[in-house]
C-alpha cells in the first residue's frame, strides 16, 4: 500500500521579470542585455524574412556578397559570423536556387569565389524591404544623433573585443 504524501510546496521562487525590467533591464549586465536584444531582433528578423522563404543567415550571406563580391566560403563564414559548415549549406541552397554562382579564383584556381546572380540581386532587394521594416522598429524612439551613437558603440565593441 502506498503512503499518501503531501504535495511539496514550491519554495518561494522569485520569478524573473519580463524583458526591460530588473536584471533584464537597465540594471542588467551589458553582455546579457546585448544578448537579449540580439535574440529579440533575430526572432523578429526570422519572422519577417520567413514570409519570403529566406533565413537571416541567408540574408547575411547575400548582403556580404553584394558588398564584397568574390568572397570564398571561408571568407564568407568570417564576415557573416557563421561556421564554415553553415555557410557551406547556405551556399549550396543559394546556388541551387540560382541566387549565387561560383567561379575559380583568377590566381588560386582551386579556390572558389561566390557572386550574386540577377536572381540573387532581386532576392536581396526583396529581403531589404522586410529588413528595413525591422530596422525601423529597432531605431524607433532614437533621434538621428542617438542612432549614430548606438551604431558607433556597437561597432566599437566588435572592434575592441576582438582577440
Amino acid at each position: 500500500m502506498r503512503s499518501r504524501q503531501k504535495p511539496v510546496e514550491p519554495s518561494a521562487a522569485i520569478l524573473p521579470p519580463p524583458p526591460g525590467q530588473g536584471k533584464r533591464g537597465e540594471q542588467g549586465y551589458l553582455g546579457y542585455l546585448l544578448r537579449q536584444a540580439q535574440a529579440a531582433s533575430r526572432l523578429t528578423m526570422e519572422r519577417a524574412l520567413a514570409e519570403i522563404g529566406v533565413t537571416p543567415p541567408q540574408f547575411v550571406v547575400l548582403t556580404m556578397l553584394r558588398a564584397y563580391p568574390g568572397l570564398s566560403g571561408a571568407e564568407l563564414a568570417r564576415v557573416a559570423l557563421l561556421t564554415p559548415q553553415t555557410v557551406g549549406v547556405i551556399i549550396g541552397n543559394l546556388e541551387r536556387s540560382g541566387a549565387i554562382r561560383k567561379s575559380a579564383h583568377p590566381v588560386h584556381g582551386r579556390m572558389l569565389q561566390w557572386t550574386l546572380t540577377r536572381r540573387g540581386e532581386a532576392l536581396l532587394v526583396k529581403c531589404r524591404r522586410y529588413v528595413r521594416a525591422v530596422e525601423k522598429r529597432l531605431a524607433a524612439g532614437l533621434s538621428g544623433r542617438a542612432e549614430v551613437t548606438v551604431r558607433r558603440w556597437l561597432s566599437k565593441i566588435a572592434t575592441d573585443l576582438q582577440d
